[in-house]
């Protein structure tokens, strides 16, 4: 179904399930919002967007999806070892949300169609979250870049730290550059999203986002390189503006990424090294070891473990470490093996993006944005179902034919 016949309501449950990411712990807000109230509108928007897209497609129907197959195995390893209650009943209550996620999932994969349909739903939820994080710096700009964040930005009327808003800074900007190359978008529209995104990614100091679009980005934009002239174009200027940056701000470039710490500090990757190391020498039991700890907070000892992979070793065991690693692999060798197109190299970012985020963030195996980016790159590798085969709405009415736009971006 192409993204003319997708109805609009489809776009409001995929806000929804970025609003129920956002999480509910963070800075403090200019108005302190209290976390019973913040978690309540983010599993309320979880339970609205599975509503709505039961709504939606009512008869259930749903597109094959490895991904989400695999998704929904994980679920498996995280009941087993949440039922043992070792991390409290808020591990069940996470199961619960997960399984949440991921039928909802289900339900909107059925409009999944390879194209940009859910890139413009992902990007226009994180504008309008990037849009508050710039309304708070704009009202109290002592809020939005406390001392005790080291002067990086935060989310001041949202609780979000300086690693989610670089994360969704970096993710919108490195899809609308791609919409761009792909003429999907005028340039008008493209730079409206891009530069006001590379300002807050560049206020929040956020290593790994940047690194990962940039990355992203040059493995997309790779893949286009053969077939686009616009690619080859924007590939060679991003490489001479790199390398004059390189020669002349090198200094200030190096100051910026270091962000004033010290080499310990830095070679440890800020303390994490440390948390890693211990929870690896932990003792655990066969069923720990298979199937983890049950789902938690993301953190071992006290202390975040800001690493997918470990995270989900301790919380799923072996079991989910290679479930997440075959849906990552599954994605990756999908993407590889398509022929080169625009669907394909947002694709390939998002992938990418995620892959390197996953080494110092946490969030492969439990309800995430990293979880929303892997289904928008499996929405663009899906097989597109024949125009003869492709069901109506199930919604009452007919729906208002609408033509896609070069400026539809936001």
């Amino acid at each position: 179904m192409g993204a003319d016949r997708t109805p609009r309501i489809v776009g409001v449950a995929w806000g929804l399930l970025v609003l129920n990411t956002l999480g509910s712990t963070g800075a403090e807000t200019i108005v302190p919002l209290p976390r019973s109230l913040i978690q309540m509108v983010t599993m309320g928007s979880l339970a609205a967007a599975f509503v709505l897209a039961l709504a939606v497609n009512p008869r259930v129907r749903v597109r094959p999806s490895a991904y989400l197959f695999l998704l929904t195995l994980l679920l498996v390893p995280s009941v087993i070892a949440s039922a043992n209650l070792e991390s409290g009943f808020g591990a069940l209550f996470r199961c619960g949300r997960l399984a949440l996620f991921v039928a909802t999932l289900w339900l909107l994969s059925r409009w999944w169609d390879g194209g940009p349909t859910f890139v413009r739903y992902h990007i226009r939820a994180y504008v309008v979250v990037l849009c508050s994080v710039a309304a708070g710096a704009l009202a109290s700009p002592g809020a939005a870049l406390p001392d005790l964040y080291g002067g990086r930005l935060v989310g001041a009327l949202w609780p979000l730290t300086p690693p989610q808003i670089g994360q969704y800074a970096a993710v919108i900007t490195g899809l609308t550059v791609l919409l761009a190359l792909g003429r999907r978008t005028d340039r008008r529209s493209a730079v409206l999203v891009i530069v006001p995104a590379l300002v807050l990614l560049a206020l929040t100091h956020t290593r790994t986002a940047t690194l990962g679009m940039f990355v992203g980005l040059g493995l997309a934009i790779g893949s286009l390189v053969l077939t686009s002239a616009a690619a080859r174009r924007f590939f060679s200027w991003t490489v001479l503006c790199a390398t004059v940056a390189a020669v002349g701000f090198g200094p200030l470039l190096q100051a910026w990424f270091l962000r004033g710490q010290s080499e310990e500090n830095f070679t440890s990757l800020t303390g994490r090294a440390k948390v890693w190391d211990a929870l690896l020498a932990a003792p655990r039991t066969t069923s720990e070891y298979l199937f983890g700890a049950g789902l938690g907070d993301k953190s071992f000892g006290g202390l975040p473990i800001d690493n997918s992979w470990l995270a989900v070793y301790h919380e799923q065991g072996a079991t989910g470490l290679t479930l997440v690693a075959a849906f990552v692999a599954v994605l990756g060798g999908v993407a590889l093996l398509r022929p080169p197109s625009l669907s394909r190299a947002c694709a390939l970012f998002l992938i990418s993006y995620c892959a390197i985020a996953s080494y110092t963030e946490a969030g492969l195996g439990d309800a995430s944005p990293y979880l929303l980016h892997l289904a928008v790159a499996a929405s663009l590798l899906v097989a597109p179902a024949p125009a003869a085969h492709r069901p109506a709405p199930d919604v009452p009415g007919r729906p208002v034919p609408h033509r896609a736009r070069r400026s539809e971006v936001v």
